[in-house]
């Protein structure tokens, strides 16, 4: 594990997006992106599901009641390789700043929680999808598999992301430390959701957990909240009893050392801003020292994790090989065949 990269400065960014209007959001998104560029941040990560927008319908009422956010949700999610997909690519190549950004995937007739991290060249790295969609989640998304738990060598490090309550999976924690992942964006939503009625939805319990991964994990976490707009409950709670469920506010982005310590000033909980913080990956050793979870502090003749990190299809097609035997012609593709190549960034 490499300590030697240069210092760098990254951002975190806690806003609203204009909820379920994917065109928007993306000319907002380039915006922050160039905001942190010209702020002197390398890297940048997005709340979960920023592009379009939380379902906070689906915890609002019945799914009868829902389902009149259905279409509008799915029409404005955001397709992997698509022009949306594109423009964001050219931010982060004109801006030379990686990029970790937050969306809900369309693929065919399905929705993912899905994050895409970029490098400064506009490059995709990786587009994954969140392992486990959590409680009313599942109404609307579907799930990722064990290709989805993987961390990334980039040039500021190695670089890792999971979203929201992939946080609260003990496994999936350990698949990612055992990969010597340096530096962990989290995408949360609003922590307002709920307000009062449910404590494991809140601010307190789910920022320590993004601190708790920090040290535990012996790495520097960026956690993306967005606060919930006067526009999306206006939009959304049309009774008094979703106004006491749907919150404002609920923006707790933070960004933690290895050591778990806070190394940003945080914003209100209603305010829309970027957080900035610098990145030294030699503090990693130090935290380390301590306890490194997947080396010198395991104990693998009592505990090890069985980790299957293969991509799982539904459709498998079978061709003929020189010899005459089927062959399966899907091994060996690409994680991102369909994905437009760099060329087309120009």
């Amino acid at each position: 594990m490499s300590t030697s990269r240069p210092p760098f400065l990254a951002a975190v960014v806690q806003a609203s997006p204009i909820y379920l209007d994917i065109d928007a959001t993306v000319d907002k998104t380039i915006d922050l992106i160039g905001e942190a560029a010209r702020g002197g941040a390398k890297l940048i990560a997005f709340p979960e599901t920023w592009i379009p927008g939380y379902p906070y319908w689906a915890w609002l009422d019945s799914q009868a009641w829902a389902f009149q956010w259905v279409q509008r949700y799915v029409e404005n999610s955001f397709v992997v390789g698509s022009e949306h997909d594109l423009k964001i690519r050219r931010a982060a190549r004109d801006n030379d700043i990686h990029v970790v950004l937050g969306y809900s995937e369309r693929d065919a007739g399905s929705l993912y929680i899905g994050q895409m991290l970029i490098n400064n060249s506009g490059s995709l790295i990786a587009a994954r999808r969140k392992l486990k969609p959590t409680h009313v989640e599942r109404t609307v998304f579907g799930e990722g598999d064990g290709s989805d738990l993987k961390v990334h060598d980039t040039e500021l490090g190695r670089l890792g992301a999971l979203s929201c309550w992939e946080h609260f999976q003990p496994l999936t924690r350990f698949a990612m430390y055992s990969q010597n992942e340096q530096i962990h964006v989290g995408s949360w939503p609003s922590a307002s959701l709920y307000g009062n009625h449910a404590y494991a939805l809140g601010a307190e319990l789910n920022t320590a957990a993004s601190r708790t991964y920090a040290a535990e994990g012996g790495c520097f976490v960026l956690a993306a909240w967005m606060p919930i707009s006067s526009e999306i409950i206006e939009l959304l709670a049309d009774t008094p009893a979703k106004r006491d469920l749907l919150l404002p506010g609920g923006g707790v982005s933070r960004i933690f050392g290895p050591d778990g310590a806070d190394i940003a000033s945080p914003l209100a909980e209603d305010e829309e801003g970027i957080l900035y913080a610098t990145i030294d990956l030699s503090a990693i050793a130090i935290a380390k020292a301590a306890a490194d979870p997947a080396g010198h502090y395991a104990r693998s003749d009592v505990t090890r994790l069985l980790f299957n990190p293969s991509r799982q299809r539904p459709v498998h097609s079978f061709g003929p090989a020189p010899d005459g035997e089927l062959v399966d012609t899907d091994q060996g593709f690409a994680d991102f065949e369909d994905v437009p190549p760099l060329e087309q960034l120009a």
